[in-house]
This record gives C-alpha cells, sequence and structure tokens, in this order.
C-alpha cells in the first residue's frame, strides 16, 4: 500500500479555506483561517538533476477566496509551498466550462507547470481529456474523477489521482446534531448544481435527521420542496433569494452547501437574526462559523459538513515529491480516516449535543451507522 493512503488514515478532521482562478490569476494566499490539524514537516529535498516541482491550481469558482471549496483547496497548495519550497500558482477559468478549463490547463502547462490540481465534479471532462493529452503532467482531481461526456463510468489515467468524498456520512453528523439541538422545527436546504457530490450531502442531512426523530424523540418536518437546487455555485443574490423564500415558508434551518452561492444564504440569515429572529444555517466543506458571525459576537451557523480539503490536497503534493504519487486510482476520504466529519468545535452546540454527535461520528467509523448514498424519502416527516 503506497504511504499516502497510510498518510490518509492518520489525517484529524480539521480543514483550511480555499481557492483556485483562469483568465485571472495569483500567487497570493487568501485570508483563512488556519488548519487545525496541519502538520509541518521537513521540505522533501529533490534530486539536483530534477527540475523544482511547479503546482498549479484552476477553479471552478469566480474568486479564489470563495470561503469553501476552492479557498480551502488553495490552503493546501500554499502550505505545501511553504514546507516544501515549490512554486505554485492558480487560474480562474473566464469559461466555466470544460473547454475553458481545458484552456486554463493548456496555461499551466505552457508555463512549466506539470502537477495540476483542480476541485470539483465540473472538471470531469476536463481532466478526462488532459490527462490524455499532457501525458507526462500529473492531476489531482477533487471531489470526482475523470469521465468523458455520456460514459457511463470514470477513466483514471495513471498520471491522474482522483481523491473524492463520503460527504453523505458528514451530512449525516450535521443533520442529526442540528435536530438534536433545535429538537423542533422544520430543516431545508440550498445546493448548487444538482451533482454526484452535492447528492451525497442531501440525503446524508436528512438520514441523520430522521436517526435523531426515530431514536431521540425529535420533531423535525422535511419537505422536499424545501431542498432546493439552485443550479450556482457562485450566485450570492440568488442565495440571498432562495434563502429568504425558504425562511418565509416556516424553515428555521437552511443547510446552504452551493459554493459561493451560499454567503447569499448566511447574509439572508444574518440580516433576519439581527431584527431578531431565530433562524440557523449550516456550512459546507470548510467550517463556516465565522461566515455567520453578527455584530455582537453570536453567529447564526449552527454547525458544517466538512471535507478535509487541505490535507487531502497537501498529501498528494508530498506524495509526488517523494516519488509515491498514487496514480490511476481513486482515494476515498471518509469518517473513518478522517476525511469528513464537522468542526470539532462547534460552539452554538450544547456540551450535551456535541457529546452525542462525536458519538454517532464513532458509529459510523466502526460501521454500526451506515450512511446510505442512495435518495431518502422524507415524506413521512412533512
Amino acid at each position: 500500500m503506497k504511504k499516502i493512503l497510510a498518510t490518509v488514515l492518520a489525517i484529524c478532521i480539521g480543514m483550511s479555506m480555499l481557492a483556485g482562478c483562469g483568465s485571472q490569476q495569483g500567487s497570493e494566499t487568501p485570508s483563512a483561517p488556519a488548519d487545525s490539524a496541519a502538520q509541518s514537516e521537513a521540505p522533501a529535498e529533490q534530486p539536483a538533476d530534477k527540475p523544482a516541482l511547479k503546482v498549479g491550481m484552476v477553479c471552478n469558482a469566480k474568486t479564489i477566496d470563495d470561503k469553501s471549496f476552492n479557498q480551502a483547496t488553495w490552503a493546501g497548495i500554499t502550505r505545501a509551498a511553504e514546507d516544501f519550497g515549490i512554486e505554485t500558482k492558480y487560474l480562474i477559468a473566464a469559461d466555466q466550462s470544460a473547454a475553458g478549463f481545458l484552456q486554463e490547463i493548456a496555461n499551466l502547462y505552457d508555463a512549466g507547470f506539470r502537477m495540476i490540481i483542480t476541485p470539483g465534479y465540473t472538471f470531469s471532462k476536463a481532466i478526462f481529456d488532459a490527462q490524455k493529452i499532457y501525458p507526462d503532467c500529473k492531476f489531482v482531481i477533487l471531489d470526482s474523477a475523470p469521465q468523458d461526456d455520456g460514459a457511463e463510468a470514470p477513466e483514471i489515467a495513471a498520471n491522474t489521482a482522483a481523491i473524492d468524498y463520503a460527504a453523505q456520512e458528514s451530512g449525516f453528523v450535521a443533520g442529526f446534531a442540528c435536530a438534536l439541538q433545535l429538537k423542533e422545527g422544520e430543516f431545508g436546504a440550498l445546493f448548487g448544481q444538482e451533482i454526484p457530490p452535492t447528492k451525497l450531502f442531501k440525503t446524508g442531512f436528512q438520514q441523520g435527521v430522521i436517526y435523531a426523530n426515530e431514536n431521540f424523540g425529535t420533531n423535525i418536518k422535511m419537505k422536499e420542496e424545501n431542498f432546493v437546487w439552485s443550479g450556482s455555485f457562485s450566485d450570492a443574490a440568488l442565495g440571498q433569494q432562495i434563502t429568504a423564500q425558504l425562511f418565509n415558508s416556516g424553515c428555521n434551518l437552511v443547510y446552504c452547501a452551493c459554493g459561493t452561492t451560499a454567503l447569499g444564504g448566511f447574509n439572508e440569515a444574518k440580516a433576519r437574526a439581527e431584527k431578531g429572529e431565530e433562524v440557523w444555517v449550516v456550512g459546507c466543506d470548510v467550517d463556516q462559523y465565522e461566515d455567520g458571525l453578527l455584530e455582537d459576537g453570536r453567529s447564526v451557523t449552527l454547525t458544517s459538513t466538512m471535507k478535509n480539503l487541505a490535507n487531502s490536497t497537501y498529501d498528494i503534493i508530498k506524495a509526488e515529491l517523494d516519488g509515491e504519487f498514487v496514480g490511476g486510482q481513486q482515494i476515498i476520504f471518509d469518517a473513518k480516516n478522517g476525511g469528513v466529519g464537522i468542526p470539532e468545535t462547534n460552539p452554538n452546540l450544547s456540551d450535551e449535543v456535541q457529546k452525542e454527535a462525536d458519538a454517532v461520528l464513532e458509529k459510523i467509523k466502526t460501521g454500526e451507522i451506515v450512511v446510505s448514498a442512495e435518495p431518502t424519502d422524507v415524506s413521512a416527516y412533512n
């Protein structure tokens, strides 16, 4: 078993924020909370005749500091740069399509970058093509795998590593904790595009709420029509509009899992909380407690569903430097190996709820609780 897999098993939950870019570019690290699980290691020495590694990133957001998936990925890259002395660069594609992403990959390749990291399902087609066009370049795709349009299965070349996450498990823990904390009410959700990774968050969250209802006496309602697909990961105005509609329909909590679009949901919740309403949001991909902060120091963020983005990015770069790149296969980060979960500290959860949430996470790790990846029927909880 390659060393990176052993590293995966040793990872502790705790992520950093990420970011990525194309027609725009940069090499500065955006302001973001430090990764509490970061382990500083001695830089990997490279043979004198081997050129220094240059690691590039293309992002599927319009900004590097999206306070979500892209920012966390970039945080892992910049930490690797600090520890290993590698050169890094991100590009933001003006054209957010497979063709646009492929163009930015070409730009990085032409500039000498031989390891390129892409965060998200939307890169599946671009990486499927790029891994064949540039066989001497190493590619990393997070939260997905290379796949041709219309193909039934992914195709991972030897120069590509596909890192995926059991998002349904972190969704389960968050849904359970929120139900246990609030005890009653109606939950809704704001999602981005209807793609496999986001579907996992949705079904896991719903299963966690149901588990609390059936085993802990909570009374949380869920209507399928209140789990809304916005179709965008980068439209905060749309996110605020949909979140307002959900709160107006009677929801007291909205799970926001849609990149920058989610920031509109946070803004709506904060505006209502400032007026005295008791409404809550759940963050996604990284700890978004600070995104929910009010002027008086309170936060509307009850918890967040997290993926270990920064650490998994850092580890795959280190593996390449050590000559142990895990190409041609998919690596799954789940609760058992510390790849997913909720923040270790959740100020808006009581000590008792945090204890119960930790116990549920442990049961998922041991297999006592198995979280399905299949869609959940919530019709009994309307």
